[in-house]
């Protein structure tokens, strides 16, 4: 049986692309250097894969900074603004991707928005009415001939022209509908390349279609590929699904000319009945999506062969894959060094799930004389805390509301606390410099002990309040220096975690997280934050922001178990966050963020599915952290970079008293649906994008705070960034907050006067 897998990790097994893309940036190194490492990469990528034996391997999937960026200049689709910066080409490709600020121009970045259901961002199409779709098919076939002069032939990787409109802002007065036949036309002159070279395969990601779909948008996938599909001769179309299934249009879909269609079969939950019902047909190959690509336990190899038996029923031809891109998985285990065999013997990362494919390959015939096989390491038992089920199993309704209700607390907290009108703050982090990761670092190493750590510590935070009171920030946070991580910091205090030395995973850009893995209950067995807190609070006569991660975000930006549900480890973690804004408040902290940053990145991406699936427990495991705290203490909360239209009235529901909105990218789209949901929580929509190192003007700042309040009353409203200062410079985020608060004082002045 043959294997394959979508999309592989392209960062480097030590970062080696961020780095180097980092050092273009700083202009450390040329262009050419940069470019030398890439084709590094994957020339060791490919040797791997040929080496494990891999029947059809993937190239194009590797990107500088993100895949649909990379296709949105492969089509030509390069707004205007960036073109006349006068750049070189790649100079133009970042510029889109981080903005542009310098002698040539001010130009703001792409917006970004999370890549379906997962922890990766993508940079958001603009097409303009003088946006002219042309092919330019540069990089795919430079990387292609790379592998073939390596003696490996591959199967280019590209997003479909489907998902590509459907995920494209249309900026100017022309619709969706007046693209198509621009689009279609490129993809058609792309299957003549792609001929003329030789290519046995090309691969279309479509995920878009695991998606609602009404017939309107099954019919335009339809005239797209009916139009493109007729100019294929020789070369064989794989149309690539994954995160979920395509029962809206899989009937449609086996009836099309492809040579093979590409399946999720791990979150695809209909998937196998699509079969049942539908049949599959004998003409095309099935790419079977059978391998988790997002989680990293091992395979469990009797149920996923019996899975592959249950389709040989259908066809027999089968190749089998991952369900989606291993991009959202780190590169190998074999960097792990520190983690107990018995942990990391359940661990299956990039490379490990590529033979994972190999064995399943080999064993595909033997499912009756393979029952056991690594049954051990799919068992759950020595992760159990009986202590931690039995407080879960006890929760009750009350455990999940506040009282009194949300506007009689609002009046108390601004009287008791002292917030002004249009209140200042940061969403919570600051810049890390290279000090304060010095420091960590070596503590990890145990060449500082722990009170010299957290002298240092100590002193970065004594820093950081006095910069916010020269500043003139309303309300101030301590800066989180203590954290490596929004995630990773929790889940180091959180019994039940198991940790990682090199796993890391792209977020977006050069920017990589490295997920903790929730390998057992979870229990807080001290307090976590509160004496770096109270410190602060100790510093300043304004009030300092206690700064959490709620339990949604904790979970969903964690590795999480497959043994038992996503409620039942929420639960867990809410619990163990819920201590601890207790002793938060109890250390007299009045203000308390929790943020959920990634509330809507496991929401299903069918909405019939939201509320049961998951947003009834998700918004009940934020209320479980903050339940039992006093009316006069104010809680928080923070989202960024995805959207939030559509469950805005969940979001309220929340039962925070203030929630911040990444806004800024989004060109504060958000305020029109806040207006018009009568939303109940105070709102502070991010004035400026820190994921740019562009420095907002006071004038821009100005303008949108007056834009703010023209839809946002303004007793419930403040003035924040975007997100956390964590990845930009201190000079600059100084910068940028000064000219926050200085807007926001134009303002009052303006209110003042007009009151008067």
């Amino acid at each position: 049986m043959q294997t394959t897998f979508i999309g592989y990790p392209r960062i480097g097994k030590m970062r080696e692309l961020k780095f180097a893309v980092e050092n273009y940036w700083k202009k450390n190194i040329t262009e050419k250097s940069l470019r030398a490492t890439a084709q590094d990469i994957r020339m060791e990528q490919w040797k791997v894969m040929k080496n494990l034996r891999v029947s059809l391997i993937p190239s194009n999937d590797f990107s500088l900074y993100d895949g649909m960026l990379d296709l949105s200049v492969m089509l030509n689709a390069i707004p205007k603004k960036y073109k006349d910066l006068h750049l070189s080409e790649l100079d133009t490709y970042f510029a889109m991707a981080r903005g542009y600020q310098g002698d040539k121009g001010d130009v703001e970045a792409l917006a970004m928005k999370k890549w379906f259901n997962t922890n990766y961002h993508y940079l958001v199409p603009e097409l303009y009415d003088d946006t002219e779709i042309k092919l330019n098919t540069t990089k795919l076939f430079s990387e292609y001939q790379e592998a073939v002069k390596a003696g490996i032939k591959t199967r280019p990787v590209i997003i479909g022209p489907y998902t590509f409109l459907q995920l494209a802002s249309i900026k100017g007065n022309k619709t969706r509908e007046e693209y198509v036949n621009e689009i279609i036309t490129a993809f058609c002159q792309l299957i003549h390349q792609c001929e003329e070279k030789g290519m046995e395969w090309i691969q279309f990601d479509e995920p878009s279609l695991v998606m609602d779909l009404d017939n309107e948008s099954v019919h335009l996938f339809q005239r797209i590929y009916e139009k493109v599909l007729i100019e294929k001769s020789n070369l064989k179309v794989l149309l690539q699904t994954y995160f979920g299934d395509i029962r809206d249009c899989y009937k449609e879909l086996i009836s099309m000319p492809f040579d093979g269609i590409g399946i999720d079969f791990i979150e695809g939950r209909k998937s196998l009945s699509l079969f049942e019902q539908y049949g599959f047909p004998e003409n095309k190959t099935l790419f079977a999506g059978v391998i988790n690509g997002k989680n990293i336990w091992k395979c469990d190899y009797p149920k996923t062969l019996t899975l592959i038996c249950e389709l040989k029923k259908f066809t027999d031809d089968i190749v089998i894959s991952t369900s989606c891109s291993l991009l959202h998985v780190p590169y190998s285990i074999k960097s792990e060094n520190k983690l107990a065999d018995d942990i990391l013997e359940h661990f299956s990362f990039a490379e490990e799930k590529l033979y994972e494919l190999q064995e399943l390959s080999q064993l595909a015939d033997q499912i009756d004389s393979i029952e056991n096989i690594n049954k051990q390491v799919c068992s759950n038992q020595k992760r159990l805390n009986e202590d931690v089920r039995k407080r879960v199993s006890l929760l009750n309704e009350d455990d999940f509301s506040r009282n009194p209700i949300r506007a009689e607390r609002q009046i108390l907290q601004r009287k008791k606390i002292g917030i002004p009108q249009l209140a200042t703050t940061t969403i919570g982090s600051f810049p890390q410099i290279k000090e304060v990761k010095q420091i960590r670092k070596n503590y990890k190493k145990g060449d500082i002990s722990l009170a010299e750590y957290e002298e240092t510590i100590f002193s970065f935070i004594k820093d950081c309040i006095k910069i916010q009171e020269d500043i003139g920030l309303d309300i101030l946070v301590h800066g989180e220096y203590e954290r490596n991580d929004m995630v990773e910091f929790f889940g180091e205090n959180l019994e039940g975690y198991a940790f990682t030395d090199f796993a890391w995973v792209q977020s977006y850009g050069t920017r990589c997280v490295k997920p903790p893995i929730i390998f057992g209950d979870i229990k807080r067995e001290k307090p976590i934050t509160v004496k770096y807190s109270a410190y602060a609070d100790k510093l300043t006569k304004k009030p300092v922001k206690g700064m959490l991660t709620g339990p949604v975000t904790i979970l969903n930006w964690s590795f999480p178990r497959e043994d038992i549900t996503l409620k039942e480890m929420a639960f867990q973690i809410g619990l163990a966050i819920r201590d601890e804004v207790l002793d938060l408040e109890a250390a007299g902290i009045q203000i308390i963020q929790i943020d959920e940053a990634a509330l809507r990145e496991k929401l299903p991406l069918r909405k019939s599915e939201w509320h049961s699936e998951y947003l009834d427990w998700a918004i009940n495991a934020f209320r479980l952290c903050h339940s039992k705290v006093k009316a006069e203490t104010q809680i928080h909360t923070h989202m960024c970079y995805s959207e939030f239209d559509d469950i805005i009235k969940e979001i309220d529901c929340m039962d925070a008293d203030v929630i911040t909105f990444e806004a800024a990218r989004s060109k504060l789209i958000i305020l029109d649906t806040l207006q018009a949901t009568a939303f109940e929580t105070e709102v502070g929509p991010g004035v400026y994008d820190i994921h740019s190192p562009r420095i907002p003007s006071v004038d821009e700042i100005t303008k949108i705070i007056r834009k703010m309040i023209q839809k946002i009353n303004v007793e419930k409203l403040w003035v924040n960034p975007d997100c956390g200062l964590k990845t930009r410079g201190l000079e600059e985020a100084a910068a940028s907050l000064k000219n926050l608060v200085e807007a926001t004082e134009i303002v009052r002045n303006e209110l003042n006067q007009k009151d008067s």
